[in-house]
């Protein structure tokens, strides 16, 4: 019985050492094709696992080469940090996102004992200025709605598509993969599924009486073309994201707003804030927004020092207490 043991334990200690061996060879990109094997059966969203190689892209570009395992250092991605703030001007926002993949990237790397050190605990997201996300003001909404001209097909979705965004407050990315099975007019309401979601949770997303109205005529005038997708070009196809993006920021232009920009983003902030400016708790909001955390909430409800005055004077604490002037 001692020699198969023996055989077995030799066995098992030289495929451990010839293991460790072809680690300790892994260039970056052999190790950034894992970490992708990895995440990829984690079931993430398209545009997710295609964010991963942009970031990383960004990266080998800075660097230029592949790397073996001695050259990944954490003063290769400190400079690559200070590259992005101070040669590319990039913002302080779009260099975390950055940074965020690559720390993921070398947290796996570091467990999985390609390299030996967590090169991931000496770069960190850099920080960013408080309130700095602007939405669009009601005048601009109006001056911005009085630019389409709903007598072409285009201007009519492009309307729907603004007050859908406004009203429900989904992302890009969600509004363009709804379909008409996932509309429930009666109801009111929108299902948004877990394909879809940047959460890859289902979630349920009501409509106002306005939307409700129009998005019906909407529906009705695309009946002919066939198709499940809910928003679509003139020919009858589904419209992508990045279609829609240039759409709003020529009408942006075309309404003369110049200083704010004019993208699905910004109305899914205005909508977050005009919803707790008409009343609404920021309980329900996060449910809507399909958000984990009510921090995440907070980004989205940035009100301006009239804002507050305004707020302030309907629902001040005195108004209990006074009779309200």
């Amino acid at each position: 019985m001692s020699k198969p043991t023996l055989r077995k334990f030799k066995r098992t200690k030289s495929q451990t050492t010839s293991t460790k061996t072809s680690m300790n060879e892994m260039t970056l990109d052999e190790m950034f094709n894992a970490f992708m094997i990895v995440k990829k059966s984690e079931a993430l969203a398209p545009r997710t696992i295609s964010d991963y190689y942009n970031n990383f892209n960004y990266f080998k570009e800075f660097i230029g080469k592949d790397l073996n395992r001695c050259e990944i250092t954490k003063d290769v991605f400190r400079n690559f940090i200070g590259y992005m703030l101070n040669e590319k001007s990039l913002s302080p926002v779009t260099v975390n996102v950055r940074i965020q993949t690559l720390r993921a990237f070398i947290r796996f790397c570091y467990l999985e004992n390609y390299i030996e050190d967590p090169i991931h605990e000496s770069f960190k997201p850099v920080k960013t200025p408080q309130d700095t996300i602007e939405s669009l003001t009601v005048n601009e909404l109006k001056l911005l709605f009085s630019v389409i001209d709903e007598e072409m097909y285009t201007g009519f979705r492009d309307k729907v598509m603004i007050l859908v965004l406004l009203d429900t407050m989904v992302r890009i990315s969600e509004l363009v993969s709804i379909k008409r099975s996932n509309v429930d007019l009666d109801s009111g309401f929108i299902k948004l599924e877990a394909t879809d979601t940047k959460t890859r949770r289902s979630r349920i997303v009501p409509l106002s009486s306005k939307t409700i109205k129009l998005l019906a005529d909407y529906i009705e005038e695309t009946t002919d073309f066939g198709s499940d997708d809910l928003f679509l070009t003139y020919d009858g196809r589904n419209i992508s994201a990045s279609t829609f993006r240039e759409r709003l920021t020529y009408y942006g232009e075309l309404a003369g707003i110049k200083n704010k920009r004019v993208s699905p983003h910004t109305f899914r902030h205005t909508g977050a804030l005009l919803y707790i400016m008409n009343g609404g708790d920021p309980f329900s909001l996060q449910k809507i927004l399909g958000h984990g955390h009510m921090n995440m909430v907070r980004k989205y409800i940035q009100m301006t020092n009239m804002d507050v005055r305004r707020q302030h004077n309907s629902f001040s604490p005195l108004n209990g207490i006074f009779k309200k002037t």
